[in-house]
């Protein structure tokens, strides 16, 4: 351990694996900062915890079944020339269930019913968890079969996991706040969900979508919300300026 500490290889592997780590995390804060979006604002907080909570315990488990998960990328059987593993079928399994989802979130924002009250119930709490158990899965499959390719040292690997989820854990909360503030955001977020879903079925397909262009459209659209949001203010604070100059 103490040779570890003082290699700068290690370092170096912990900084660029909790650096991905963290990049291929927004994806899931996104999509439980939509998820609890809806809970009453009581259970936010737990559902987001329980969420991250099982992420974590995910990705760890994973580690630890470092020979199992290899195996998933064995071929499991062929379509039209096409070998299919473990491991594109959770992958396909998983775009498919984010495409869905973000697409009932719009249709239901399309009709008005994201203007009801957040609900609030153990069962309705349960079929958030359970949503965010099923994407958690997916997205630490993804993530931990990216974390071998780059880094052997199991130790480093759940160092950067650590680190990753901690992470998370403090963003979590302030964009689903801001997601809830802001209506149109949430918009935007399911976009990006259907988009993050068709790239985890294109690679299911083994048509790799560089993750690089995606977060750079996520990027400009989020800063091209974020211009539209200061001039809403503005706007606001000019009319309220008037109103009291009357």
């Amino acid at each position: 351990m103490a040779a570890l500490l003082t290699d700068p290889q290690a370092w170096a592997a912990l900084i660029t694996l909790s650096a991905l780590e963290i990049v291929l995390g927004i994806d899931n804060v996104v999509f439980i900062s939509v998820l609890v979006s809806r809970l009453d604002p009581a259970q936010r907080r737990r559902a987001r915890q329980i969420g991250l909570s099982l992420a974590l315990v995910f990705r760890i488990a994973l580690l630890f079944g470092l020979t199992w998960l290899i195996g998933l990328g064995e071929p499991v059987f062929t379509v039209l020339g096409n070998a299919f593993s473990w491991h594109d079928i959770i992958l396909i399994g998983g775009g498919l269930f984010l495409i869905a989802k973000a697409a009932h979130e719009m249709h239901g924002t399309v009709e008005g019913r994201d203007e009801a009250p957040p609900a609030a119930g153990r069962a309705v709490l349960s079929a958030v968890i359970l949503q965010v158990v099923v994407i958690d899965i997916v997205f630490s499959v993804d993530s931990i079969v990216t974390a071998i390719g780059l880094v052997r040292d199991i130790r480093i690997m759940i160092a950067a996991v650590l680190i990753a989820v901690a992470i998370m854990y403090a963003a979590s909360a302030p964009v689903a706040d801001f997601i809830t503030a802001h209506p149109t955001t949430k918009v935007l977020a399911l976009a990006f969900l259907v988009l993050i879903g068709v790239a985890l079925v294109a690679d299911g397909f083994d048509v790799h979508v560089p993750r690089g262009y995606i977060y750079f459209a996520m990027a400009f659209a989020g800063a091209v919300e974020a211009v539209n949001i200061l001039a809403q203010r503005r706007r606001r604070a000019a009319r309220t300026r008037k109103g009291k100059g009357r």
